[in-house]
C-alpha cells in the first residue's frame, strides 16, 4: 500500500471497489433522493414515492438495489415493510455531500463564473 505526500495510506482494491459500487448507486438523482429522505428518519415505499415524486414500482426497485448495496435496510411493520439507513456514517455522509453542494450552489448563485457553474452546466 502506497502512503501520499500527505502520509495517508492509499486504500486497499475491494475499499476501492466498493466505494465505486456505492458512488455509481448514488449516481441517479432518484436514488440520491431517497438515501437523504431515509437519511432523515424511517419511511415505507408509499410515503417515499409520494416524497421523491416517483412512481411506486420505480422507487421499490431503487430500493431493492440500494438493499442489496447494504446501503439501506428494511424491516416489517404489521403489513407495510419500512426502510431505514442504520448507519450513522452514512447518515454523516449524505448530510455532508448535500451541505456541501448546497454550499456551492450558493456560491454559483453569486459568482456565476465558479468551479460548479463549470461543472454542472
Amino acid at each position: 500500500m502506497a502512503a501520499s505526500a500527505e502520509g495517508f495510506q492509499d486504500p486497499p482494491a475491494e475499499v476501492l471497489a466498493a466505494a465505486a459500487a456505492a458512488s455509481w448507486l448514488l449516481a441517479s438523482p432518484a436514488r440520491l433522493h431517497i438515501m437523504w429522505v431515509l437519511a432523515q428518519g424511517e419511511s415505507d415505499v408509499s410515503h417515499l414515492a409520494a416524497r421523491v415524486g416517483g412512481a411506486l414500482p420505480a422507487v421499490s426497485q431503487h430500493l431493492s438495489r440500494l438493499r442489496r448495496a447494504g446501503l439501506v435496510r428494511s424491516r416489517r411493520d404489521g403489513r407495510r415493510q419500512v426502510y431505514y439507513v442504520d448507519d450513522r456514517e452514512i447518515v454523516t455522509v449524505i448530510h455532508v455531500m448535500f451541505g456541501q453542494l448546497a454550499a456551492r450552489s450558493a456560491e454559483t448563485l453569486l459568482h456565476p463564473g465558479s468551479r460548479l457553474a463549470y461543472a454542472t452546466g
